[in-house]
């Protein structure tokens, strides 16, 4: 495989791996949002 091409390909990768990590990065800041309310809402049915 000529450099150029292996070049391009590494490339793509890291821009693949960037994506998915931002997309995982979005997905677990909005669980850990959805885990806090949770938390807050059993915390007042439960004093209730």
């Amino acid at each position: 495989m000529s450099p150029e091409i292996e070049y391009q390909l590494m490339k793509s990768h890291v821009t693949e791996l960037r994506e998915a990590a931002a997309r995982h990065r979005r997905v677990r800041e909005a669980q850990q949002g959805n885990k806090s309310e949770r938390r807050s809402l059993f915390g007042k049915r439960r004093s209730s």
